[in-house]
C-alpha cells in the first residue's frame, strides 16, 4: 500500500506545481500509515517533517488566547519558510482546536500559495467530501469542493 500511496503523492505534487494552490493532502483515519509515507516522502526531498502540533504549541504557549488565534497564520507561515521544499506537515490537530477560531483547510491553502505543500489530513474523502472527526464533535469539519490535491489512504485497501 504505501509504495503506491507513495507514487501518488509524487505524481500530486508535479502536478500541483501549475496550480493556484499547490497543496497535497494525504486523508486516512489514525493509524492508516500516514505518518510513515510522509516521513519516506520527506527522505526522498530531504526535507524534514513538520509536526505542527509540537512547532505551534510552543509557540503559542506564551500568548492569550485571541492573540493565539490572530497570530497563528503567520507563526505557521514563518514556521513553513523555515522548512526546506517540499513543505510536509504532520499531526494537524491543534489548527482544529476550536478555541483558535481557524479554518484548517484556508490556512494549508494560504501556506501551499508560494510553495508546495504536502500535509496529513486526520479524516476521511467519502463521496468528493472531505471530512474531519465525525458530526457533533466539536472539532468536525465537512468540505464540498476542496482546492487540493487529495490523495486518499483508503483507496488502497482491500
Amino acid at each position: 500500500m504505501a509504495g503506491n500511496i507513495h507514487h501518488k503523492i509524487k505524481q500530486s505534487m508535479h502536478t500541483a506545481e501549475g496550480l493556484y494552490h499547490r497543496l497535497v493532502l494525504l486523508a486516512g483515519e489514525t493509524g492508516s500509515g500516514k505518518t510513515g509515507v510522509l516521513r519516506d516522502i520527506a527522505e526522498e526531498f530531504g526535507s524534514p517533517v513538520v509536526n505542527v502540533n509540537l512547532a505551534l504549541s510552543g509557540e503559542l504557549l506564551e500568548l492569550t488566547a485571541k492573540q493565539r488565534s490572530l497570530r497563528l497564520p503567520a507563526i505557521l507561515a514563518r514556521i513553513a519558510d523555515q522548512a526546506h521544499p517540499p513543505v510536509i506537515l504532520d499531526n494537524l490537530e491543534i489548527l482544529f482546536d476550536k478555541d483558535l477560531q481557524q479554518d484548517p483547510l484556508r490556512l494549508l491553502q494560504g501556506l501551499s500559495r508560494n510553495r508546495t505543500v504536502v500535509a496529513s489530513w486526520n479524516g476521511t474523502l467519502t463521496a468528493g467530501r472531505l471530512f474531519y472527526a465525525q458530526t457533533g464533535h466539536p472539532e468536525y469539519r465537512s468540505y464540498d469542493s476542496v482546492d487540493a490535491l487529495i490523495v486518499d489512504t483508503e483507496e488502497n485497501r482491500e
